[in-house]
């Protein structure tokens, strides 16, 4: 899986947008934290200092040495004695600054580093006495620190968030981008698969006629081979038109019209002929049932079921195989199986084939079969035997408008040879299911 996800283009691509735009919006978030903390600290700073100015105002306008506010001391200097508030440290005060508000000086606020500690200091006269307070810092420094390790575990927190909120955010800013890379995928899938066969069909039929008329085959014998040219043309048109809708809109609607099942297995199994031949493959075609086996759809695509169905048929086949294409009519439901006497499948794998590149070449076929008659409002199933046939089976609500089938008078009805019991094969390509019946109408060969 690993390996499978590095040699995918488009994945490398995605995972590389997202983890730029988780970088990106993780950075500007970080970014914004950062910012938020810094300015929260110089406010905090700044605080700091205007209320311990404010503080030492108030303390030298009326303050008392013997009862100094806390954390804070007070002088005095009066008549050239220095008196000091109780437990001073012994680096204070600071006498010049006395000695020289007593003077006359005025206001001073300086900060003074004594004996590895910090201390901010006014000094004024109050009075006829000269008065210093001092508070300690050391416990606004204290108080930063607290603040500078709350914001950088702030930061840190917020920036696993927004590493978080960055992963989410990328994910629904590039999971647009992701589906338009896999719908376009998925279109170039289904266009290389869908003009497929019709091209193969044409070739072979094209090979055919160019081959007739070196032979100096009249022209007018090959007429009958250059309609069908003309025809599958005009289909592969069909096939492209259908393509170039579905790729403007999410999905193709048109409106549904009766269609004659049996009619489309019978025009595909003539325009398969060529190439069935040239595998050296017998395709009959069968009717069975007394009621009209038309259903009502969208011509194009339900030609392009039983093409692909048959395809896969043609694909499992050997020469000197067999492929049994059934109609049988009734009066809800109208069923058509395609059974082979080739290489089988695996019972196992009967429903994985119709999932989308499972395996080794499971899928695409048979995905874009079933979604054309999930469409319709049928059902495929896949049924079968390694070495032993597949059979597929589709089932489409019957057209309630149309009129009972009846066969020709004077037909003698024959028995369609089958074999016995059939299946699926298991692992190239697609598969369709079925159940072969065996009611009474003429069979035709192709």
């Amino acid at each position: 899986m690993r390996g499978q996800l590095a040699a995918d283009p488009d994945r490398r691509l995605l995972n590389r947008a997202r983890r730029r735009v988780t970088v990106q919006v993780a950075g500007a978030i970080s970014v914004v934290l950062a910012l938020f903390g810094v300015m929260v600290y110089c406010v905090t700073v700044s605080d700091q200092s205007a209320s311990a100015r404010r503080d030492l105002a108030a303390a030298t306008q009326h303050g008392s040495v013997a009862h100094p506010p806390p954390c804070m001391w007070l002088f005095e200097l009066r008549d050239g004695t220095v008196q000091a508030s109780p437990g001073a440290p012994a680096a204070l005060p600071l006498r010049t600054a006395l000695y020289l508000a007593a003077a006359g000086g005025g206001p001073q606020v300086t900060q003074a580093e004594l004996a590895g500690q910090s201390y901010l200091v006014r000094t004024e006269r109050r009075g006829d006495v000269a008065t210093q307070a001092v508070i300690d810092l050391r416990y606004q420094a204290a108080e930063r620190q607290r603040l500078l390790r709350t914001i950088a575990a702030a930061e840190l927190a917020g920036l696993l968030a927004a590493l978080l909120i960055g992963q989410v955010l990328a994910r629904r800013a590039i999971a647009p981008l992701g589906e338009a890379l896999a719908r376009q995928r998925r279109f170039a899938a289904d266009v290389s698969h869908e003009l497929r066969t019709p091209l193969t069909r044409l070739h072979t039929r094209a090979q055919l006629v160019a081959r007739q008329l070196r032979r100096g085959t009249d022209p007018i014998l090959v007429i009958d081979e250059a309609d069908q040219l003309v025809t599958g043309s005009r289909q592969l048109g069909e096939v492209v038109e259908d393509l170039l809708v579905s790729a403007q809109f999410r999905q193709l609607r048109r409106p549904f019209v009766p269609v004659d099942l049996a009619a489309l297995a019978e025009e595909l199994a003539v325009a398969e002929a060529a190439r069935a031949a040239a595998h050296g493959v017998t395709i009959e075609v069968h009717r069975q049932g007394l009621d009209a086996h038309t259903v009502r759809g969208a011509q194009s695509a339900l030609r392009r079921v039983i093409s692909a169905l048959l395809d896969n048929a043609l694909g499992h086949t050997s020469a000197g195989g067999h492929i049994w294409m059934t109609i049988v009519g009734g009066p809800e439901v109208v069923e058509l199986t395609v059974r082979d006497d080739g290489v089988g499948l695996d019972p196992a794998d009967s429903e994985r084939l119709f999932t989308r590149f499972v395996g080794q070449g499971f899928g695409l076929g048979l995905a874009l079969v079933r979604e054309v008659v999930d469409g319709h409002g049928g059902t495929i199933t896949a049924d079968g035997r390694l070495g032993a046939g597949a059979v597929f089976t589709v089932r489409l609500p019957a057209d309630p408008t149309a009129a009972p089938h009846r066969p020709p008078p004077g037909d003698e009805p024959a028995e369609p040879t089958e074999p016995a019991d059939h299946s699926d094969r298991s692992g190239h390509s697609d598969r369709l299911d079925g159940s072969g019946r065996s009611d009474r109408e003429p069979e035709r060969r192709f």
